[in-house]
């Protein structure tokens, strides 16, 4: 027969082992990169610090939630229909519509003939915030005036649609979440 001494050796062993193994493999796994969080945001998150102070800019419509679209020179029917997203995502927010705000930002070279059939707010930007718009992007900014979150150019009108979708997902969780605007 086993002795006692023997047996409690084995025992604090095995104690240990079922202890100190999924601390040492869950250390492996995020030392290695191995792990993806489990984000839900459908957007990229931008840079901490992106806001407009630090672009030079007013806030146009300061202590609201804004989705911002720089108007290129030349609208074409990708442009109109990034135009018609941004509307039908404003209309998709339903009773959250007064909490964002759809601004358009034109600088000298806009086409800003596209907006004749679209009633959006208008803004002029400065430099560093054209730089920062420039591939047509949607970017959602916080009543802080914080960058938070882009969505890039798509250029299929069912990859558009999609995208409009992402946007109002996440802007329906971040105003569900936000003590502000």
């Amino acid at each position: 027969m086993n002795s006692p001494k023997k047996n409690g050796k084995k025992t604090l062993l095995l104690l240990l082992l079922a202890f100190a193994v999924p601390v040492i493999a869950a250390k492996l796994i995020l030392s290695f990169g191995l792990y993806n969080g489990g984000a839900t945001n459908k957007g990229e998150l931008l840079e901490v610090g992106i806001n407009y102070q630090s672009l030079d800019m007013t806030n146009p419509q300061p202590k609201e939630w804004q989705l911002l679209y720089q108007l290129p020179a030349i609208c074409d029917t990708t442009c109109l229909d990034r135009l018609y997203i941004l509307q039908q995502s404003h209309i998709a927010m339903g009773r959250n519509q007064d909490r964002v705000h759809t601004i358009i930002m034109l600088d000298e070279n806009s086409d800003s003939s596209a907006l004749t059939s679209f009633d959006f707010i208008t803004a002029t930007p400065t430099p560093a915030l054209t730089q920062l718009l420039k591939d047509q992007q949607f970017v959602v900014v916080d009543p802080l005036g914080s960058m938070v979150m882009s969505y890039p150019t798509t250029t299929s009108h069912q990859a558009q649609i999609m995208q409009g979708k992402a946007i109002v997902a996440d802007l329906r969780k971040m105003l569900k979440l936000s003590r502000i605007g």
